[in-house]
């Protein structure tokens, strides 16, 4: 069973950057896309950004321009940098395998000044 662990969230000011780290638990992230969505309290689930195994990447238009999606494979690792943060920004953030339906329990970001 893959896992999927969510690590970075916290508590940052209006402007402020966080990085955002999901590592899975085995060595299958080269070959598949990997995803990052949030859920902000009272609102469904949406995707943020995604990054294919050949590294190609799409964003949400409510991010584009501040977030970046990467990837390390060797670490099994991907990333959410997440710059000029707003207060609509505040969500519980989940990385997510799409094609095998495998999602981490996510992490928290708060903005607020």
């Amino acid at each position: 069973q893959v896992q999927l662990v969510e690590s970075g969230g916290d508590y940052v000011q209006p402007g402020g950057s966080l990085r955002l780290s999901c590592t899975i638990s085995k060595t299958i992230s080269s070959i598949f896309t990997m995803g990052w969505n949030r859920q902000a309290p009272g609102k469904q689930r949406e995707a943020v950004a995604v990054i294919t195994s050949g590294g190609s990447t799409n964003y949400a238009d409510f991010v584009k321009g501040r977030f970046t999606i990467s990837r390390d494979d060797a670490k099994n690792t991907v990333y959410l940098h997440m710059n000029n943060l707003k207060p609509e920004d505040t969500a519980v953030y989940y990385c997510d395998l799409p094609q095998i339906g495998a999602w981490g329990q996510g992490t928290q970001v708060t903005v607020s000044s």
